[in-house]
C-alpha cells in the first residue's frame, strides 16, 4: 500500500521532516512560483508551508486529493480557510510555537527603551563615551500597564512581576477572577494610560483596536512612560506617537510592528529613545523549530484520522453533511454577539434548533465559540481551543438542542448573559438550496439581514426622522449602505435598526451617529477575514 505524500513547499527545519517520520513520502517544491506549486500539489494528501506559499482557492481546486494544509507559523493570511473548509480539507498552525519569544522580545524592547541599550551602543561604537546621556530607569515598583491579557501579555506580565513591577492590565474580555490569578489588577484604558510608568500592546489587530492608542490616549499618559508595541502594527497612532515622542509627552518606545510592514521609513526612526525592529517577535531559532514540529505532528494526527488539537477550521472526525454548511454561520453570530456584547459573558449558550438537531451539531458550538474569540484574543482561536480560552476567561459555556423550530427549519442562537446580568442574543439560519446565510433576530428583535463585511447596529427610541439621518452621516462621510432594516418592539417603542454597508464605518463616524440620533447602543461589526 502506498504512502501518503506530504508536500514540503518551503524551507522548514530538519526537526520537522524528523517529526514526520517514515510513513509518509517526502516531496519539496519551491510554493513561491505558482508554476511549480500547482502542478506539484496535484496528487499529495498534505501540505506543509510557511508565509510565502499561498494556498487559496485555485491551489485548493487543484489538489484532488489534499486532506491537510500545515502552516507553520501562527498566522494564515496566505490559506483560504473559507476555500479549505468547502473542500474537507483540514487547516492546522501552531499557534502557540511563538508564544514565549513574542513575550520575550517584548520585554527586552521595555529593558532596551528603559536603559538606552540601542543608542548608547550606537554612540560607543562611533567612539564616543557618554555615560551620563544615556541614563536610564529602573523597573522595580514602576507600575507596567498591559493592553490585552491573552497568553502572551499574561507571559509579559509574568516576567516583568519578577522585576519587582506593579502590573495592571486592560482587557474587556477577560475577567477580574482571572487577572488576580496572575496578580495583575483589571483597569479602564484611561486608568492604564493616567498611571503606567511602561505601556505593552498585546491585542489582535481589528476595527475596533485599530489607532486604540492615538493622539487623545497620549494626551494622558505621564511624560516618563515608554511605549512598547510587538503585538500588531496600527494599534498604536505611529505618527502621533512621533509627535508626542519629539513634544516630550512620551520619553521613549519599543516598536517592532508597524501598520505598513515592510517598513523602512517612519518619523520614529528620528529619535534615539525609540528603539525599532523589524517584527522579530517570533524570529527566533526555537519557535521556528517548535512551529514546525507542531504541524508536523498535526498532519501525522489527520492522515491517521485521529483528533488535531491545533486543526483551525474543524474538529477532526465526521461532519455530517446537512451541519457542515452551518460552519460558518455558527462561527459569524459567535463574532456578532461579541461585537454587540463589548466585553466577556459570564455565561454563554449555544442553541440549535430544527431539523439538524437529528445529527451531532457539538461542532457547531465550537465554530460559535472560535467565532466568540476570534476578535479578541491575540492567538489563532481553532475548534479545540476556543473551550480552553473560555474556561481561562471563566466563561461557562452551553449546548442546547431543540427539534422544533416554529419559524425557522433550522435556527442556531448564541446568547450570552454578560457580569452586569445583561443578555445579548443574535440568531441566524441558512435559507434554500444555496444555503444563504441570515441573521433574523438581535436581542430579541426580529430582522432578516444577510451577514456581510461590514455591518452596524443602533437601538434607540422609536420616531420619525431616524433613518434619513442615519443616510445622511454616512454619505457625508462617502459610505453607501447597501442594505438596512429597522425593528420595533412598539410604536413609538424601543427599535433596533441593522445596517449592511459598502465599506468600515470608523469609530468617529459611529460616535456621530449615535449622537445624532440619541442611540442608547450603537456597535460596528467587521467580518473581514
Amino acid at each position: 500500500m502506498s504512502k501518503p505524500v506530504v508536500l514540503i513547499a518551503e524551507e522548514l527545519s530538519p526537526a520537522t521532516v524528523e517529526a514526520l517520520g517514515p510513513d509518509f513520502e517526502i516531496r519539496y517544491c519551491d510554493g513561491a512560483n505558482r508554476d511549480e506549486l500547482l502542478p506539484a500539489i496535484a496528487d499529495v494528501d498534505a501540505i506543509l508551508i510557511r508565509s510565502a506559499t499561498k494556498v487559496d482557492a485555485e491551489a485548493i481546486a487543484a489538489a484532488k486529493r489534499l486532506r491537510v494544509v500545515a502552516r507553520a507559523g501562527v498566522g494564515l493570511d496566505n490559506v483560504d480557510v473559507a476555500a479549505a473548509t468547502k473542500a474537507g480539507v483540514m487547516v492546522v498552525n501552531a499557534p502557540t510555537s511563538n508564544i514565549v519569544s513574542a513575550a520575550e522580545h517584548a520585554v527586552a524592547l521595555l529593558l532596551a527603551c528603559a536603559r538606552n541599550i540601542p543608542a548608547a551602543n550606537a554612540a560607543l561604537k562611533s567612539g564616543e563615551w557618554k555615560r551620563s546621556k544615556y541614563t536610564g530607569v529602573e523597573l522595580i515598583d514602576k507600575v507596567v500597564g498591559i493592553v490585552g491579557l491573552g497568553r502572551i501579555g499574561a507571559l509579559v506580565a509574568q516576567r516583568l512581576a519578577a522585576f519587582g513591577m506593579k502590573i495592571l492590565a486592560y482587557d474587556p474580555y477577560v475577567q477580574a477572577a482571572r487577572a488576580a490569578q496572575l496578580g495583575v489588577r483589571l483597569v479602564t484604558l484611561e486608568e492604564l494610560l493616567r498611571e503606567a510608568d511602561f505601556i505593552s500592546i498585546h491585542l489582535p489587530k481589528t476595527p475596533e483596536t485599530v489607532s486604540l492608542i492615538g493622539e487623545e490616549q497620549l494626551r494622558l499618559v505621564k511624560p516618563s512612560v515608554r511605549i512598547v508595541n510587538a503585538a500588531r502594527g496600527g494599534i498604536i497612532d505611529e505618527n502621533a506617537l512621533a509627535i508626542a515622542i519629539k513634544e516630550g509627552r512620551v520619553a521613549g518606545a519599543g516598536i517592532d510592528v508597524f501598520a505598513s510592514e515592510p517598513c523602512t521609513s517612519s518619523p520614529l526612526f528620528e529619535f534615539d529613545n525609540v528603539v525599532v525592529t523589524p517584527h522579530l517577535g517570533a524570529s527566533t531559532h526555537e519557535a521556528q523549530e517548535k512551529a514546525g514540529i507542531a504541524v508536523a505532528r498535526s498532519v501525522r494526527l489527520a492522515l491517521a484520522g485521529e483528533l488535531v488539537p491545533d486543526a483551525v477550521n474543524v474538529q477532526g472526525g465526521t461532519i455530517a453533511e446537512d451541519v457542515r454548511p452551518g460552519l460558518p454561520l455558527a462561527e459569524k453570530l459567535g463574532r456578532i454577539f461579541t461585537a454587540l456584547a463589548g466585553g466577556v459573558a459570564a455565561q454563554l449558550d449555544v442553541e440549535v434548533r430544527g431539523e439538524i438537531t437529528q445529527h451531532d451539531v457539538k461542532v457547531l458550538e465550537l465554530a460559535a465559540l472560535k467565532g466568540v474569540f476570534t476578535d479578541v484574543v491575540e492567538d489563532t482561536v481553532s475548534y479545540v481551543n476556543a473551550p480552553v480560552i473560555a474556561q481561562e476567561r471563566g466563561v461557562e459555556v452551553r449546548l442546547t438542542t431543540n427539534a422544533e423550530s416554529p419559524d425557522w427549519r433550522n435556527l442556531v442562537t448564541v446568547r450570552g448573559t454578560l457580569p452586569d446580568g445583561k443578555v445579548v442574543s443574535v440568531s441566524g439560519t441558512l435559507s434554500g438550496p444555496k444555503h444563504i446565510q441570515k441573521i433574523v433576530e438581535i436581542d430579541g428583535f426580529d430582522i432578516e439581514l444577510e451577514p456581510t463585511e461590514h455591518m452596524a447596529f443602533f437601538r434607540y427610541e422609536d420616531r420619525p426622522g431616524i433613518v434619513g439621518i442615519v443616510g445622511r452621516v454616512l454619505g457625508d462621510h462617502g459610505i453607501n449602505i447597501a442594505g438596512m432594516q429597522v425593528s420595533r418592539d412598539f410604536k413609538g417603542g424601543h427599535a433596533l435598526m441593522a445596517l449592511t454597508v459598502d465599506s468600515a464605518i470608523p469609530q468617529p463616524v459611529l460616535a456621530e451617529i449615535m449622537k445624532a440620533i440619541d442611540a442608547s447602543n450603537g456597535r460596528v461589526v467587521d467580518l473581514v477575514e
